[in-house]
């Protein structure tokens, strides 16, 4: 399969600080990555560095097979789709939701003077359905719960049709029925064939949607493990991950960690 992301040896450090040391990861067509630790373990770095937005301080990052520092990030960015809270953040509180979506398209955060053409605003209004914000698309991106949000940032992280699809704790800040309804949709993501390769960052196994592959656990900047989701989610390495003894627990497609008694 064709190796879509290839750290060797990634690096990053902040003067005194190493905030990611010497992580090597290849991520694969065809694969679905959840990415967990706990905070400060380098989760949202890695992220920043698949994305094209972070240079490691030393070692290589492929992105798609082609090299930070050699390519024009600038290119490569439409071909990876992103959604974090700092990119929220970017997104004016009076922009439509349709323009949140739509405006990936030029790779900008707020509607100014583009032209778009049919087909963009025909992938726009797909993107929205699949998410469930048709209904809002004429509403203010300000206005929006926490859980419409998060589903009109993934909508607009597929606007480009990327090959790779990063996903920041997606989950974050939502309530238990937001939270299930955002899973069950990155499950349906995971599950077309179709879709681009997925990594996600969470903190909670609670969170994992089914149909994701493989996981890998960050401790204080290292790998810890990684590999098939099976067998890296284990009570042994998240508890040893986590510093705290955990009942790891699988029921279906779905996952549960709680500490042991």
């Amino acid at each position: 399969m064709t190796v879509v992301l290839d750290f060797q040896d990634v690096s990053i450090r902040r003067g005194a600080k190493t905030i990611l040391d010497t992580v090597s990861w290849q991520v694969r067509e065809g694969e679905r990555w959840v990415v967990l630790g706990r905070n400060g373990a380098g989760k949202t770095t890695l992220l920043q560095i698949a994305a094209g937005r972070m240079h490691p301080s030393s070692g290589t990052a492929d992105l798609l097979g082609r090299r930070m520092g050699r390519v024009d990030v600038f290119e490569q960015r439409p071909r990876i789709g992103l959604a974090s809270s700092a990119l929220a953040e970017r997104i004016p509180a009076s922009e439509t939701v349709r323009d949140v979506v739509l405006t990936a398209a030029y790779g900008v955060t707020g509607r100014w003077r583009e032209n778009y053409e049919d087909v963009d605003q025909s992938r726009a209004a797909d993107l929205m359905a699949a998410f469930d914000v048709t209904g809002l698309a004429d509403r203010f991106f300000g206005t929006l719960s926490e859980g419409e949000r998060k589903r009109a940032q993934i909508a607009r992280a597929l606007m480009t049709d990327p090959e790779l699809l990063l996903l920041d704790e997606p989950a974050a800040g939502l309530d238990l029925g937001g939270r299930e309804e955002l899973v069950a949709a990155l499950a349906e993501l995971a599950g077309d064939r179709r879709s681009p390769v997925l990594v996600l960052v969470t903190h909670h196994v609670e969170e994992i949607p089914p149909g994701f592959t493989h996981a890998l656990l960050l401790r204080d900047g290292r790998v810890h493990s990684a590999g098939p989701i099976a067998g890296v989610l284990t009570a042994d390495n998240l508890s040893s991950a986590f510093d705290v003894e955990l009942v790891v627990e699988r029921s279906g497609d779905r996952w549960s960690a709680r500490a042991a008694r």
